[in-house]
């Protein structure tokens, strides 16, 4: 099922491009309204000698560039298990394995410290900007300050925009996170499959293969969208445990929280939420299959666009990962 499309405006883009979340919650703005880098202007999330970055300026620096008129290439079977075997041996901490695997498909492993806080961070992404542009499979971020323990999955990012805000958040509040990055718009101009490029609903993609890698291994995940406040104009966020039921206490939680934040919330085991329940997400069915916890939560432009109330969207969902770093369901 497709999610319907935000409607952009001049406006929303410069708003867009002029809002900035404070250091605390680990979130930051985008850098430009047009989604490329200030004439200029440094590079926040250019690494320095030493692998040092703002791995939010860095992270935004990469949704930005992502655009309909970017590409996507369905990735063969191949493909995808180069990338994946190589976040297999990376789990298992065999560096130089997952070095040679993702090689073989063009992508490069990159050890990041984040200038916030001095945190390391693994980076899985194409070994040059030609290849990340060309094909648009995404990236990966693992935290390096012991066991993966949980994820978040980012899908849509441009098209539900403001949405890696909130993975960035997440990787940043938690120990023992893994965040996955789409790398196309999901309506993507030159696929020849008007749905290849929506990796919320292929499972053809890096993307759902390296969610199924994570799930296989049990980690629980958190898959974030965002919606038009027209199709939901009464609620702020809508939390649902995806198709089986395996991440509903962990979803309870979460609804619990964001009510105490003042935040309007739909549960989709209370109530019928509209097209935002998340029911046919090839990620949740995936982990649904293996009883990995699994939770699709849609958050209104109203909650993406205000500095605010994102913040409080992502304290609340630190809760829930913080319990997932501690071995809580």
């Amino acid at each position: 099922m497709r999610l319907k499309p935000e409607i952009s405006s001049p406006l929303a883009s410069v708003l867009l491009g002029a809002l900035t979340l404070t250091a605390l919650t680990g979130l930051t703005g985008c850098a430009d309204p047009s989604g490329r880098p200030r004439q200029g202007a440094p590079d926040a999330g250019a690494s320095d000698a030493a692998g040092t970055v703002d791995l939010g300026a860095r992270i935004t620096g990469f949704t930005d560039r992502i655009t309909q008129n970017g590409h996507y290439r369905v990735p063969a079977d191949s493909d995808r298990r180069a990338v994946t075997d190589g976040v297999r041996h990376l789990l298992d901490g065999d560096r130089a394995a997952a070095e040679r695997s993702l090689a073989g498909v063009g992508y490069a492993l990159r050890t990041l410290a984040d200038r916030q806080d001095g945190r390391r961070y693994a980076e899985i992404a194409d070994a040059t900007p030609e290849g990340e542009t060309g094909r648009g499979w995404g990236r990966v971020y693992l935290d390096l300050h012991g066991p993966a323990r949980w994820s978040v999955q980012v899908p849509h990012p441009s098209a539900d925009q403001r949405t890696e805000q909130l993975g960035i958040g997440l990787l940043r509040g938690a120990p023992g996170g893994v965040l996955i990055l789409a790398g196309a718009h999901r309506n993507a101009a030159d696929s020849a499959d008007a749905d290849a490029a929506d990796v919320a609903h292929r499972a053809d993609s890096v993307f759902a293969a390296v969610a199924a890698v994570l799930a296989d291994r049990g980690l629980p995940a958190v898959q974030v969208h965002g919606f038009a406040d027209s199709s939901l104009p009464d609620r702020d966020v809508v939390v649902s445990p995806g198709k089986g039921d395996a991440g509903l206490p962990a979803a309870s939680r979460l609804a619990a929280s964001l009510r105490k934040r003042q935040l309007r919330v739909c549960e989709v085991w209370r109530r019928y939420c509209g097209r935002l329940e998340g029911r046919t997400n090839v990620e949740g069915d995936h982990a649904d299959g293996v009883g990995a916890p699994f939770l699709h939560v849609e958050h209104s432009r109203r909650v993406r666009f205000d500095d605010a109330l994102m913040a409080e969207a992502v304290r609340a969902l630190t809760e829930v990962v913080q319990g997932w770093s501690a071995g809580r369901s």
